[in-house]
């Protein structure tokens, strides 16, 4: 009968239990709180639940991969949103929190300042090394500890030569970062640098891409920083200086220029010689985002200068690529010829070769406020909302898989394989710069997944089998800028967040400002609609997008407890082996 004792003994104490908390949270106005006994046991009830495991319900792609999942309950707290209290309920129960809520819902000042100066650190011990003992030439070989430009012995290594161009690429790429980190004298010192010493007359075969977003990019940052009236990182100006980063920009873009020669499409050829143009041996094919993300640089360029051209040239390979997408999809290949039109490459994803097109289609709108660009973001979102999004309709409620962004066929939309790379990382922040910020969390929270349980971002994550397929991860900042983009507090008191100006990031992370004399044009427009960019040729039937959200839909309790709810954020952990 022994057992029968404790079985009583247990109804007892839940009894109990049961009445202690309806006297406090049902009819203890006496001790501070006002709430309805059916909301409170609500929360009571969801806060134990949450750690219970459900069985499956069908057999997902997920379930087979990863096994159990765990469901949602019946009922949210979301419909209590009024009357609940501008404080996490969970900050009663300060015991009861578990694991998720203990890792992140807060971030202690001492914290943040410890991680502001390992940033500052790690930062200062490449530079400063660079400056010792790599400057003039390109970077660091940080194995032989000696600089480095492009392999002239090898002209085929493209992944040295398409960003090495004997220009000092650190020194520029770094100008802006400087003044991000509140070092005004070592600035003026490095813009010192870079007038004095680089010259782009060299015989050297670059990338477009690579040369438009690390030099152009920051040259372009560097002089609007330099030349603010606002002064919001401090009177960073020196005597003497006369426009020479711009004149440096305007340069290169002028010797960027023959890649946009002598195509049919308008797409621009891949490489160019800084001094001889366009090598007579370059290949017809291109990626879309070499091609299609020069439209930021090239935009801004011509707006300081008051030329056309640049933003002319870029803006024609945006609307070429555009009119090439799939009349049954509305996606976009990855690698396309420029000669022929023809799509080299049929995968369309989010990740390499893909990226940048989306991200500067939105933030040109956004610099620019160029409707086209806005248009032609909006119909791409949507198509990949429809065809590439796999998972639940939502994020942060309901059941099924976390949502996923894979790789399809442009044409038919169909998987092609089960990887991500790290470049699709991005996306979040896409989102957040779109108003999505319920989806970008929850996508945000499987790539974080992904670094936890690897220490980084694997170049390539083959999400069947839960494994890297490519075990390098060459220091991309893709997640980094999601992850800001959606946490903006780890250094509040930076001009970035205390300037008037409103700042956006290029695809290299160099800092401009959203500057109303990027929207205003010293020309009219040569072809405004004369390539058909601009015509409606959306495919018919397509389904309502499924999931385009903005920060309204984000219930006020959320606002103050964890971004994901906990449920949702062990799921992403299994979902990646992490336990």
């Amino acid at each position: 009968m022994q057992w029968r004792s404790i079985l009583v003994g247990l109804v007892v104490l839940r009894l109990s239990l049961s009445c202690m908390l309806w006297l406090a949270f049902g009819l203890g106005p006496s001790w501070g709180f006002n709430f309805h006994l059916g909301f409170n046991l609500h929360k009571l009830d969801l806060l134990f639940r949450e750690e219970k495991e459900t069985e499956p319900r069908d057999n997902s792609w997920s379930e087979r991969i990863h096994g159990p999942r765990y469901e949602e309950t019946e009922t949210t707290c979301a419909s209590a949103g009024e009357e609940s209290p501008k404080r996490s309920y969970l900050s009663f129960f300060d015991g009861n929190k578990d694991e998720y809520v203990r890792r992140y819902s807060f971030f202690p000042d001492t914290l943040k300042a410890k991680m502001k100066d390992m940033a500052k650190e790690m930062f200062y011990f490449g530079y400063d090394n660079y400056m010792k003992y790599a400057f003039p030439e390109d970077e660091l070989n940080p194995i032989d500890c000696e600089g480095r430009g492009p392999d002239v012995q090898n002209p085929s290594n493209i992944n040295i030569n398409d960003v090495l161009g004997n220009y000092s690429l650190t020194l520029i790429d770094t100008l802006d970062t400087l003044l991000v980190l509140g070092n005004v004298s070592e600035f003026q010192r490095a813009v010192k640098l870079v007038i004095d010493t680089v010259s782009f007359d060299k015989d050297s075969t670059v990338q477009v891409f690579e040369a438009n977003i690390r030099i152009l990019g920051s040259l372009i940052s560097a002089h609007i920083l330099l030349t603010d009236p606002k002064h919001p990182f401090g009177n960073v100006g020196f005597e003497g200086y006369d426009n020479e980063l711009l004149h440096l920009a305007h340069d290169l873009a002028v010797r960027l220029l023959p890649a946009f020669e002598n195509t049919s499409t308008g797409i621009p050829y891949p490489r160019v010689n800084l001094k001889n143009g366009v090598p007579p041996d370059s290949v017809n094919e291109t990626c879309t985002a070499g091609a299609g993300s020069l439209l930021v640089e090239f935009g801004i360029l011509s707006r300081l200068i008051g030329d056309s051209t640049f933003e002319w040239v870029a803006r024609r390979a945006v609307r070429a690529l555009w009119n090439l997408r799939s009349n049954e999809t509305g996606l976009l290949g990855n690698v396309v010829n420029i000669q022929t039109g023809q799509w080299v490459g049929k995968q369309s994803g989010l990740g390499a070769g893909m990226d940048s097109f989306y991200e500067y289609l939105l933030k040109s709108y956004i610099l620019f406020g160029e409707k086209e660009d806005y248009r032609m973001f909006t119909a791409a979102y949507e198509s990949i909302q429809n065809h590439m999004r796999r998972g639940r309709e939502s994020c942060n409620e309901g059941e099924g898989d976390p949502p996923l962004y894979v790789n399809v066929n442009m044409f038919s939309g169909e998987i092609m394989n089960t990887w991500i790379d790290s470049l699709q990382a991005f996306f979040p922040g896409l989102q957040v710069l779109n108003g999505d910020v319920d989806d970008a969390i929850c996508l945000h929270a499987f790539y974080y997944a992904i670094w936890k349980r690897f220490g980084a971002l694997p170049e390539r994550y083959n999400w069947q089998l839960q494994a890297p397929d490519v075990l390098f991860y060459p220091l991309r900042p893709e997640l980094v800028e999601s992850t800001y983009l959606l946490y903006q507090l780890f250094d509040e008191d930076n001009p970035l967040h205390k300037s008037d100006n409103k700042y956006i990031f290029t695809t290299e992370g160099h800092v401009v400002p959203i500057d109303k004399r990027f929207r205003e044009k010293q020309w009219n427009d040569d072809f405004p609609c004369e390539e058909g960019a601009l015509t409606e040729r959306e495919p018919v039937n397509q389904p309502a997008p499924r999931n385009i959200s903005n920060c309204n839909r984000i219930p006020e309790e959320r606002r103050y407890t964890l971004p994901l709810k906990s449920i949702y954020m062990r799921q992403i952990d299994h979902m990646v082996g992490l336990f």
